[in-house]
This record gives structure tokens, sequence and C-alpha cells, in this order.
């Protein structure tokens, strides 16, 4: 079952204990009953955390009244709980290891349970450090609203308020229908995301006065200027301190679109190698290496080159071209969980890709570890790409920190960072009437329906690649059974269980030499000496090796080449679910909108707010275009480009071999006598049969009602269907 991620709350970890955690056999951060025997070590004064070596420990906390979202069906041996969708529950221990809760149910049985299947009855409220503004703050809103080429917007006290129970948005139900039971990438919590995400209350509430920054704006344009103009050294400190830093600052463009501050780079996950810790046992190690291209060296010479007018004097040589800066570090799994959950946090108005699942079973065989990096350099890939979430502080620490030491000091500060709900928000600036409300209307619609045909198609197409690539391996057989045949054919050899050779291995006339079928120079002739027959005999022994070349090219083309563009596919499939925050957000704030301008009844702040929302709405749709328009070209490209590599491989092996058929080299074949082939040993036993192809681990939106697929349990339920069953069964779920 796929396990849709949620921001948790997480208190800072004291510093004398954040590393003492006992020895445990079990990885804790792959292993649920790691969850369930660190929860038992450290007692009530102890907790899991998101990493496996950074236990945090807070004092005992008193049951919280909770509601299951989904079915789970808790496995006895890691002490997970069983419960149905909608059932009651009272939560132990929230905060185990690797996203595991401990709850309680109605009948008093204890059990581990994901964060992300029950929610907390009365969990929604506004955030702790947020206030109404004066009616004199207000008013000066409006007039910058009105005048200023940007709409700025604060940032939260520190104060905390007392918690008040939120009962405005969207009711979505208490219990979750069918279909969102199988998951399918809808988020079943009973508030709307613009709840959740903070906008309704920034749209509602704003921020306060007092905290209000305005970035400076030039005349003409909306850059802003050097950071070190604008705050002092305190300043920026204290806002780096509240989440509030220079990082934490977005600016939107006209279109909309978010304004990139740093160029793209790009990251690769490589070098997987298992490793054993004293505190969790074994676990996979990834190095993450950050490529940052320096300007092209055209643009160098440009403009170098520039306004160079005297022809006499030759132009300045080109510089040569500089190799990309490279940082190096290196991650688990449990660390990308940390950089997802703390940006789920910082950044809830954009759309974040999610998370792998996790592995129960077979995690450090050879294929798993190659998907698992695969699906982690596509999610830091997506991360990276986003305008927005590239430059964020968690992440330039999570790609830039090299230090072991450094990272477990810092790390626990940025999971203790509040959460930014409304401030995200505030800290958006954009263009003033950088929208209409009728073009946001139709665009949110048109989105939609949009998404929701992409990710239609592409399950389609996903479907259709995994019976392609089958289709590889079916022709890999018979290529590589041709060849045995022709080579049966000339040798006069029985090809076993291919009867339709026309050979009888049970016919006492068959002695290929003494009944004249070979002669002794291993031709296939009655006669001796007959070079016509020796020269035919080996062009067409090469071209039966030839074949099972071309076999080899078929069944390596379906394996690997094939299976990076069906992973591929994979990180292009639900754009509804991925979106769907996205659009609930939009729709509900432009519901607000209409409302704070109806003719009346009109609240300008409420609906300047509005803008700034539907400004980062806009955005991330524009987003979504920029990435699915790169994503689909290069992935045809790259579809496109393997084909041909491959088409090339099969056609330069078969010019070869026909070129054997043609003098001077088909004369030269007859100059000595033919060898047995490499193949000949194996028509007693021929390869007819090969391993499952391996198949894409299945999407977290995916809605197949079941456990990550490790390699271990397909091949455990291929052997017990049969290669031919096996395909089938399981690409319902690709």
């Amino acid at each position: 079952m796929a396990t849709l991620p949620r921001a948790s709350k997480i208190s800072p970890p004291t510093s004398t204990a954040i590393f003492q955690r006992p020895v445990s056999e079990f990885d804790a951060g792959l292993n649920t009953s790691a969850a369930w025997t660190a929860h038992l070590e450290s007692g009530s004064s102890g907790g899991g955390s998101l990493s496996d070596e950074e236990p945090d420990h807070d004092s005992e906390e008193p049951l919280r009244p909770a509601r299951a979202l989904y079915d789970f069906e808790g496995k006895p041996e890691f002490r997970e709980l069983t419960v149905s969708a909608g059932d009651v529950l009272e939560v132990v221990k929230e905060d185990l290891a690797d996203g595991w809760s401990l709850v309680k149910n109605t009948d008093g049985e204890i059990g581990l349970l994901p964060r992300s299947y029950y929610t907390f009855t009365s969990d929604f409220t506004p955030a702790p450090d947020l206030e109404l503004p004066s009616n004199s703050a207000q008013q000066s809103r409006k007039e910058a609203s009105s005048t200023d080429d940007a709409t700025p917007r604060g940032s939260p006290r520190s104060t905390p308020q007392p918690i008040v129970p939120q009962n405005t948005g969207e009711w979505r139900g208490g219990f979750p229908s069918f279909r969102q039971n199988l998951l399918g990438g809808k988020s079943l919590n009973r508030f709307s995301s613009f709840v959740t995400s903070g906008a309704e209350e920034f749209v509602l509430k704003g921020t306060p006065a007092e905290t209000l920054v305005t970035p400076p704006t030039p005349a003409g344009s909306h850059n802003r200027d050097a950071s070190d103009a604008t705050f002092d050294e305190e300043e920026s400190n204290r806002l780096s301190r509240l989440g509030l830093g220079e990082a934490d600052r977005h600016f939107v463009d006209a279109g909309p679109a978010w304004k990139e501050k740093i160029p793209p780079f790009r990251v690769l996950v490589h070098s997987p190698s298992k490793r054993t810790s004293v505190l969790s046992g074994a676990y996979t190690m990834y190095s993450v290496t950050s490529l940052f291209q320096p300007a092209s060296v055209a643009e160098q010479d440009e403009s170098a080159t520039e306004g160079y007018a005297d022809p006499d004097q030759e132009p300045p040589v080109a510089t040569p071209p500089v190799s990309p800066t490279r940082i190096t570090v290196y991650r688990r799994f449990s660390h990308f969980v940390i950089l997802h959950t703390a940006l789920t946090r910082r950044l809830p108005g954009i759309a974040l890709p999610p998370l792998p699942e996790k592995q129960y079973a077979g995690r450090f065989s050879e294929d798993f570890v190659e998907a698992r990096r695969g699906d982690l350099e596509r999610y830091i890939g997506k991360i990276i790409r986003h305008p927005i979430a590239r430059y964020a502080e968690v992440v330039t620490f999570f790609l830039g920190c090299e230090s072991d030491a450094e990272w477990k000091r810092l790390i626990p500060q940025h999971l203790a960072m509040p959460a930014a709900g409304p401030t995200f928000y505030a800290r958006v600036f954009h263009p003033a009437f950088n929208l209409d409300a009728e073009d946001a209307q139709e665009a949110v619609e048109r989105f939609e329906v949009h998404t929701k045909a992409v990710g239609k198609g592409v399950q389609g197409l996903r479907n259709i690649f995994g019976r392609i690539r089958e289709a590889r391996l079916e022709m890999s057989k018979a290529e590589r059974l041709l060849g045995y045949s022709l080579l049966s054919l000339i040798t006069s050899k029985p090809l076993v269980s291919a009867p339709t050779t026309g050979m009888n291995e049970d016919d006492d006339l068959y002695d290929a030499k003494s009944k004249g079928l070979l002669n002794d120079e291993g031709a296939w002739c009655w006669r001796e000496g007959c070079r016509d027959c020796l020269k035919l005999t080996k062009a067409m022994q090469k071209a039966s090796e030839t074949m099972q070349s071309v076999a080899d090219l078929y069944d390596d083309h379906a394996r690997r080449t094939q299976l990076a563009t069906h992973e591929s596919l994979k990180a292009m499939a639900h754009p509804s679910s991925l979106y769907e925050p996205i659009v609930t957000t939009h729709k509900s704030t432009l519901s607000r909108y209409q409302e704070a301008t109806r003719e009346g009844r009109t609240d300008e702040a409420v609906a300047a707010r509005c803008e700034t929302v539907l400004n980062t709405t806009m955005a991330e749709m524009e987003t979504y275009h920029t990435q699915k328009w790169e994503d689909f070209r290069t992935l045809t490209m790259e579809h496109l480009d393997g084909e041909i590599r491959f088409y090339e491989q099969v056609l330069s092996r078969l010019k070869a071999t026909r070129r054997a058929f043609d003098p001077p080299v088909f004369d030269e074949l007859a100059n000595s006598r033919r060898q047995p082939s490499i193949y000949e040993r194996e028509l007693e036993n021929p390869r007819l049969t090969s391993k499952p192809l391996l198949q894409p681990c299945p999407h977290v939106f995916d809605s197949a009602p079941m456990r990550p697929v490790s390699v271990a349990i397909q091949e455990g339920v291929g052997l017990l269907l049969g290669p031919s069953t096996r395909g089938s069964v399981f690409g319902k779920f690709w």
C-alpha cells in the first residue's frame, strides 16, 4: 500500500542525549521491528526519529485521540497493528523510527502504525505564532497593495498562542471512500490543503505589521537589492532562526512564474555500498554528487570579443572549457526522509515529489539497490529542478554538508524549525495586477482536466511499455531458437525440445559422419574435399552465431535500456495526484477572492492576500508545464536514441555476416577446415528460458493495495506461477 508523506511535529532533541541510542541488531531505518525495540529500550522518555542514528528524547506524551485513514494489515512479526479505515485510535508515541507511531485501538491492543495512516481528530489548528494585525496595519497594507510594484507579506511572532480547534475549510467526509481506500494518490485528510497548508489562515488573518518585511524595488523592475542592503546582520540572524531568512523569500515574475535565484545544476546518486553500524546494523550508503556547471565557453568568448573592431590585431585566445565543480556527500535513505520531512514543513505551498516506498525484504539485493538508487536520483533531481526548492536551506545543507559530525549537529535544528504554514505565503512577493480572476478560473479548470488525462495516458503507456519489454524477450527467444535450428541443420545434430528441425534422436540411421551427412573437414556434404560446401557451411555457421548475438542484444536491451525508460515513465505518472493540493488551494482561494471583491462587501486586504496565494498556485502550474515539456521531450529522445543504437548494433552484426557470403571473404573460408561452433554444446540443452524481467518498483501513488515488491518476492512468486504467468500478474501493477 502506498504511503502518503505527512509532516509530523518534531521537537528539538537535547544535545546531551541526541546520539545515545542503545545497541540494537535491527536497522531502524528500514525494519519496523527497530521502531518497536527502540521504543521499548528508550522507555517513556525516549522516542524515535527520522534518522536511524539520531533518536530524540522527549518527555512522556499523553494519549492523543486519532482516527485511521486507510486500511492497514500489520505483520505480527514486526509488531504492527492491523486497523481499518475509520477506526478510533489513541496515539501512545507519535515519532518513532522512520515514520512509524505506537498506537492503541479500542480493544487495548498496542502496535506500530505508519504516521501517514492516521490523523489526529483535533490536530488542525491555526499557526500558534500569528495574530490579527491592527487596524492601522490593515490600512497601511491596503495603501501599499495599490501603490507598490510588489506585494510584501510579513512574518510570524515568536509568542505562542493557545491552541483552538480549526473548524473552517472544506469538509471531505470523516470516512474514506472505497476508491480513496485504494489510494490512487488521493489525500484522505478530511481538511483540504487550503487549510492544512496555511493558505486559509493567511488569507483571512494576514501577518503582524511589526514584522512586515518589504523588499526594495528599483523603478521599472521587480528585482531585489542585495540582502545586506535590506537587513543588518543582527536582523538577518534573527530571521534565519525563525526560518525567515533570504532562502525563505520567494519571488513571482510575470506569467505568473517563479523567479529563479540560482541557476540549475545536476545531482547524481551513485556508487551504493553496504555498510554496518553498531547502532543500527546494516544499511546502504549512496554517494550524492552535485555538479555545478560554470558559464559556457561560448558565452565567455562572446563577452571577451564583444566590441572588438581592430582587424589588424588577433582576437584574444579562447579559454579552455572549465570542468564542472563537484561536491560529493554520502547519504542513506533515512537522510532522504529527513530532507523530505523538512521540505514538506517549510514549503507547504509547492508540489513536492513523493519519496520512493520503503522496502521490507530483499533490500540488499543488487537489483533492488540499483532500483532504489535510480528512484532517489529522480527524487532529488525533481527537487533541484524546482526553482523554489532548489535554494531551500535544508537542500543546500543536504547536498553540501561533507562532515558527518556537522551533519549530526545541525540536522536537529532543521527538523526543529516550525512549520511554515501561512508564513510561506507571507514571504512570497509578486508584481501588482499579476493575474486576472477569470483567467485564473479557466486556467485551473483546464489544468485539472489536463493533468488527469496525462496521468491516465501515462499509466496506459507504462502498461504497454511493459508488454513491449516482454515482447523483446520473446523476440530474443525466437532469434536464439532460429540460430540453434540453423546450427542443428548444418551439423546434423538434433536440437532438444525442438522436433521441428526434422531430426529424430531415436532414429538409428542418425550418425552424421558414417552416413555422409558431414565430411572429414566438417562440411555439410557427403563428398570429401568439397570446397564449395565447406565455404557454405562455415558461412552459415557464422550466420547462426550472429543470430545468437542478436538474441543477446534483444535480451540486454529489454533488461537495461528499456528498463531505464520504464523507470522514467514512473516519474511522470500521477500528476493529478501530485498537484491536487495546488488545485484545491487555488479553487478555495478563488472563492475567497470572489467574496472579498463582491460589490458592497469589498475587502482589499483579503483580496490582496488572495492574489498572493493565486500567484503561488499559478506559478506551480507553470512549473509543471515547464517540467512536463522537458520530461517528455527528454524521454522520447532518449527512447529513440536507445532504439537507434540497438538497431545499429543489430544491423552492423547482420552486415558483417552478410559480407561473409561475398568474395573474397567467402572464397577464403575454404582454406581451412570448419571448427565446431561454441553453441553446438548447447543443442542438447538450449538456453530457451530466461529469468523474469525486472519491473520498476510501484509508484507511491499507484493504486495497487500492496507493499513494495522486492526482488526476492518477485522471484518467489515467479517460481510458483511460472515465467509466462508472472508477467501478466505483475503487469497490472506497473
